[in-house]
């Protein structure tokens, strides 16, 4: 039988530290683990990343890499360290409409969008409440601009 385990980690920089609790008593070389976790978040630097770690009978194991959070796709994207502490008026950033776009796309499989345009509505969705601007637009009239069909042209 399998165990699991499932860690949130800074991409590139895993320890040992939330993991040998799990891993060592199930007699895997934790140090492995933890290397083999910076190699597949090494992209990922500076933001937080879902892992899981499988690990069968045979003390083998299986890493698995989920994507950032949204939050941490558009800190990075627009060079911010955080969002705003009052989303509705103060604005800490501004984010293209392509860079949404490819937030949408890194997100695609979490997403519940049918297409690009609806994916994308929801990362707006998220500057909303973090306070990012779209185009230069509030994220509230982005999604209303998205909706009705005004940014169609954005999305050829």
């Amino acid at each position: 039988m399998g165990q699991t385990i499932e860690v949130l980690v800074e991409g590139g920089k895993a320890n040992a530290g939330p993991l040998a609790p799990s891993l060592g008593p199930a007699g895997v070389n934790v140090g492995e683990v933890v290397a083999a976790i910076n190699e597949k978040t090494k992209e990922f630097v500076g933001m937080q990343v879902p892992v899981k770690v499988e690990l069968d009978d045979k003390k083998n194991f299986t890493i698995s890499v989920g994507t950032p959070p949204a939050q941490a796709l558009i800190k990075d994207k627009i060079g911010i360290k955080s969002g705003s502490g009052n989303a509705k008026t103060d604005f800490v950033g501004d984010i293209s409409i392509e860079q949404v776009q490819s937030v949408a796309r890194m997100k695609w499989d979490d997403l519940l969008g049918a297409d690009l345009k609806a994916k994308s509505n929801e990362i707006v969705g998220t500057c909303t409440s973090m306070g990012v601007t779209v185009d230069g637009v509030n994220p509230r009239e982005a999604s209303k601009l998205i909706k009705s069909g005004a940014w169609d042209s954005k999305f050829q």
